[in-house]
């Protein structure tokens, strides 16, 4: 299957044309253009747990609105997160662990521990969250201004460039280069193997299965010769150094090691990156916001927040149900996958006011649901926060403006929701 192409925009049906039972928000051509608003619309007013009964993925439900999805997520006795975090299949879950369902995959069916229920999921990450513990935040924010404001001054006035790889990928790229202390000069193959992990094959990353499984072995083997290096020298702060002297790591299998690495590397990677691309995007499409900011940028922190909910740089997370159970009056049966739609949650009016409005001294903007909530609420958050709010303090000092030349494309994906391209040119203050 070739990329579809964003200048080509395929028929979309009106969601309120299907069926209710036939609808099926687990189509990356709807992420791809835009189009899955009105379909999460229909299923927070009519169905806010939802059941499709025939995706690609096999049946699984989804859950729309914010109050179901933080009592998923925050039940991790009853929604297990050990056969898969993802509709598409088993990321992270063992190879067969569903049996008799939908093979497809999307992190390659290696172990990591955001698919691991306790105690196993506790003690391995608890392995590495010293890297975000406060006093290391501490120290990585001048590295982060320093790099930001380097990235900025080279930017080139007067011209059109594309947003995506200049800035998002190079900064967030930057930061995961020094978390895991890699070799600063291969930086980007970081970058490559998220987007292998979380794109199916044969929509513009990789070709086939094959490919996507050799170059995600390619990563391992590369990381492999860091984990002997640090496996020989006394523990430091890399990501890399705390799994290899971590008790509950350093006896780790290959495929889980590579597991864990592309869980890092992806919650490094895509998650800030795609804020960082959608935060110029929204303010360009609210330029009364754009405003605001100009005016006070004292609002950048709570700005971040805004943006982080807006863009909602993970769709979807999916949890499998362990016993029969019942969700806002639906029977869940045992074995069910349940998708936590927190794009659709995020929007939801019944839990934000004015949901679909970007507004950026919003009150009570860190209330959303972009993180998750429970114990697998992502551990870099706060690195993720400080990254956006460095950066865009570093473009306030520089630019009156950073234009949008052109509408974004964006990623084909359930999963990731991004962007591949932004044109932008940067107007600097006068």
């Amino acid at each position: 299957m070739s990329e579809v192409s964003a200048t080509e925009i395929p028929e979309i049906p009106d969601p309120y044309s299907i069926p209710l039972e036939e609808i099926n928000v687990a189509q990356p051509i709807l992420f791809q253009h835009d189009a899955h608003w009105d379909y999460f619309k229909r299923l927070r007013q009519e169905a806010p747990v939802h059941y499709c009964t025939d995706s690609a993925f096999g049946p699984y439900w989804s859950v729309t609105r914010y109050k179901e999805i933080f009592e998923v997520d925050t039940n991790h006795q009853v929604y297990s997160s050990a056969r898969g975090i993802t509709v598409g299949g088993l990321a992270g879950a063992p190879p067969n662990a569903d049996k008799g369902e939908n093979k497809q995959q999307d992190f390659a069916g290696f172990g990591m521990f955001i698919a691991m229920d306790p105690p196993k999921h506790d003690l391995q990450r608890a392995t590495v969250t010293g890297v975000v513990a406060p006093p290391n935040l501490a120290k990585l924010e001048g590295t982060i201004r320093e790099r930001a404001g380097k990235i900025l001054d080279s930017l080139p006035v007067g011209e059109t460039f594309d947003w995506v790889d200049t800035v998002s990928i190079e900064l967030t790229t930057q930061m995961l280069a020094t978390l895991f202390d890699f070799p600063f000069e291969d930086r980007r193959k970081l970058t490559r193997w998220s987007d292998i992990a979380t794109t199916p094959p044969g929509v513009g990353i990789v070709e086939s299965s094959e490919q996507k499984r050799a170059e995600l072995i390619e990563c391992l083997e590369y990381f492999t010769r860091l984990w002997n290096e640090r496996a020989n020298e006394p523990p430091k702060d890399d990501l890399v150094s705390m799994l290899v002297h971590g008790e509950s790591t350093k006896d780790m299998s290959p495929f889980e090691f590579l597991g864990n690495l592309l869980l890092l590397i992806v919650g490094g990677n895509d998650t800030t990156r795609n804020s960082i691309t959608g935060g110029v995007y929204f303010l360009n499409k609210n330029p009364g916001e754009y405003d605001k900011l100009r005016v006070n940028p004292a609002l950048i922190p709570n700005m971040v927040s805004e943006i982080i909910r807006y863009q909602t740089p993970l769709a979807h997370m999916r949890r499998t149900a362990l016993q029969d159970t019942m969700l806002n009056g639906k029977q869940i049966k045992q074995g069910d996958k349940v998708v936590m739609w927190y794009v659709s949650g995020n929007r939801d009016e019944t839990a934000i006011a004015n949901a679909d409005q970007f507004i950026i001294d919003r009150g009570k903007a860190r209330q959303h649901l972009s993180f998750g909530y429970g114990i697998h609420r992502c551990m870099g958050n706060r690195l993720a926060e400080m990254q956006l709010r460095v950066l865009w303090e570093e473009i306030m000092k520089r630019f009156d403006k950073i234009e949008v030349m052109a509408e974004p494309e964006r990623t084909y994906s359930t999963f990731v929701k991004g962007y591949t391209h932004l044109p932008v040119r940067v107007h600097p203050k006068l």
